[in-house]
């Protein structure tokens, strides 16, 4: 499974330090693709198989992706003394994954007689468990007041999925997607500096339906209001993402609302807006919407010298919204432009952003190459209300979302 999603090309986490800690479960050899999309990051990582997960994989097999070190007995030859302090002297993260029904009452009565159970006993940083077991084990009471302990002392629970298990059993306890444990790993790296804020993003196109098979649209992926999501969620706000069409996957503590129109997208935006603190309008809105032919699919024959098809105008989201503000509520808004140039584009943001009334606006040329509709990438042109503007070369579109929410918080 490939981890080449929203936040992998982000350069706010070279250098960042984590530790993996693996049990023995079918699901260990998930963590590989974990430790790979860290690595591109230049997250660096550390790993502790148990005894239970080297019956499954190997230390070379983490060696060789990029782990530095990898742990495995305690005081086994040859080993640090110290190995079982390292990883709280220099980790900024310890994530656990799988974490088996033994690992979580290790955990939970403090023990330290393997490697994994003394490490994150001597680890003071966020701890992160993401359980995998029998759906019966997972369930039982001792389990789940292991789980309520270590809940209860700062422990982040990243909580198993349900479906059919290894074993055939069905219910709770598969290993939570990797995606998951991914996004969580990148939160427990991050400032927590949006932490009890409320951000409202929308993002991707809007279709206008016509008739009972066409309507208009555009490509916009999603991607940078994904990423703008994301990056908040990952600081520590409590988000809600209202998505158009096709956008990409967000973490499951994000709350996400799908919407097919523009007036749609209004609708659902105006509805939580009053309690957010911050608004990221990114969505690719149909400015118009065609006059409905119907439910049924119009037919060529009844046009053979073509037809016209009337546009209706759609509500102004930004605009609304913004002139909607409640004292310390902000807004930023964005700009899909052609332009010549970044200070043609400037331009243009500059008069969409005193027209909307924003406190920020973003524009992108989406005619230029590496940025725009689909691009992992976008060149800015970015202003405030206080007549700050600056020009953006090209970057990962989650590093222009992280920038974005650090100026809105400035102002």
């Amino acid at each position: 499974m490939s981890l080449d999603c929203l936040f992998s090309r982000s350069r706010h986490f070279a250098g960042k330090r984590l530790h993996l800690g693996i049990c023995g479960s079918v699901a260990c050899y998930r963590l590989t693709d974990v430790l790979r999309a860290l690595r591109l990051m230049d997250v660096h990582v550390s790993v502790t198989l148990t005894a239970g997960a080297r019956q499954f994989v190997t230390p070379l097999l983490f060696e060789a992706l990029g782990a530095m070190p990898v742990y495995g007995e305690m005081f086994a030859p040859g080993e640090d003394p110290f190995a079982h302090l390292e990883p709280g002297q220099h980790a900024q993260a310890m994530l656990v994954a799988p974490a088996s029904a033994d690992a979580l009452s290790r955990l939970a009565q403090g023990a330290a007689s393997d490697m994994l159970s003394a490490q994150a006993l001597a680890f003071e940083g966020p701890l992160l468990l993401a359980p995998a077991m029998n759906p019966r084990m997972w369930r039982h009471p001792a389990t789940q007041a292991n789980v309520a302990t270590l809940r209860e002392r700062g422990a982040r629970l990243i909580l198993p999925d349900c479906g059919r298990a290894a074993c055939g059993d069905e219910g709770q306890g598969r290993l939570a997607p990797v995606e998951e444990l991914f996004w969580h790993a990148l939160r427990a790296l991050s400032p927590q500096d949006m932490a009890g804020r409320r951000v409202l993003v929308t993002l991707g196109p809007t279709r206008e339906p016509w008739d009972g098979v066409r309507y208009w649209s555009n490509p916009s992926s999603g991607q940078m209001g994904g990423a703008l999501a994301l990056a908040a969620w990952l600081r520590g706000a409590e988000v809600t993402a209202v998505c158009g069409p096709g956008c990409p996957a967000l973490p499951s503590e994000i709350r996400r609302t799908e919407v097919l129109t523009a007036r749609d997208m209004f609708a659902a935006a105006a509805e939580v807006w009053p309690d957010m603190h911050l608004g990221c309008f990114t969505a690719a809105v149909a400015d118009f919407s065609p006059e409905p032919y119907g439910p049924d699919k119009f037919k060529k024959e009844g046009a053979q010298d073509g037809f016209s098809v009337r546009f209706l105008t759609n509500p102004d989201i930004l605009a609304t919204l913004s002139a909607r503000r409640l004292p310390g509520q902000k807004t930023l808004g964005f700009a899909a432009e052609t332009a010549p140039d970044m200070e043609a584009l400037m331009a243009l943001a500059r008069a969409k952003r005193a027209r909307k009334d924003a406190d920020l606006l973003a524009g992108n040329r989406v005619n230029g190459e590496g940025s725009g509709f689909g691009s992992p990438t976008n060149s800015m042109a970015v202003t405030d209300r206080n007549g700050h503007e600056e020009i953006w070369p090209q970057q990962a579109k989650s590093d222009v979302a992280w920038e974005l929410l650090s100026w809105l918080l400035r102002l």
